[in-house]
């Protein structure tokens, strides 16, 4: 397996099926970790220079895709690598088919708000895309899905030349 180099000072997004590392993001931000190893989830790392400094995750279904575990350290917050995840993310829900984009969250509501998303019922989500990890990992704890809030953006304009 060949490692890419990054250069030092530069922003890069990348899928990667390193779920340890992945794995290592998330368990040092407190999130959660179960369901990331679901073989049609897609991971995307942002680093900047060779430092992991961020991670997101899509798991799709159908026409459907569940936005999970966005994550910048803190340290590197407010630089727009958030904003770049959620791009990355979002095109590769689109090119896995995905017409529509949910996502669970407690207090980053107003980042996705001002990223297109709107607020929705939870049962909304737990109905356009059930089977996938966040989604089980939610029902099967309803205390906890019953702190969740619930977004949604229609995506299925992405990549659409209109005349």
């Amino acid at each position: 397996m060949a490692i890419r180099k990054h250069r030092a000072g530069e922003l890069v997004v990348e899928q990667t099926r390193d779920l340890a590392r992945v794995r290592e993001i998330l368990t040092q931000a407190g999130m959660t970790t179960d369901g990331i190893e679901w073989p049609a989830a897609c991971y995307l790392v942002a680093y900047f220079g060779d430092e992991a400094v961020g991670v997101i995750g899509v798991e799709s279904k159908i026409d459907a895709a569940l936005i999970r575990s966005l994550y910048v350290n803190e340290s590197m917050r407010r630089r727009g690598i958030g904003a770049a995840l959620l791009a990355a993310a979002r095109k590769a829900a689109h090119t896995r088919g995905a017409r529509h984009l949910y996502l669970f969250s407690t207090s980053a509501g107003e980042f996705f708000e001002r990223h297109g998303f709107t607020s929705v019922a939870v049962s909304e989500v737990v109905a356009a895309i059930p089977g996938v990890p966040q989604v089980e990992y939610y029902r099967a704890r309803p205390e906890e899905l019953a702190r969740e809030v619930a977004y949604h953006l229609d995506i299925s304009g992405d990549g659409v030349i209109e005349r």
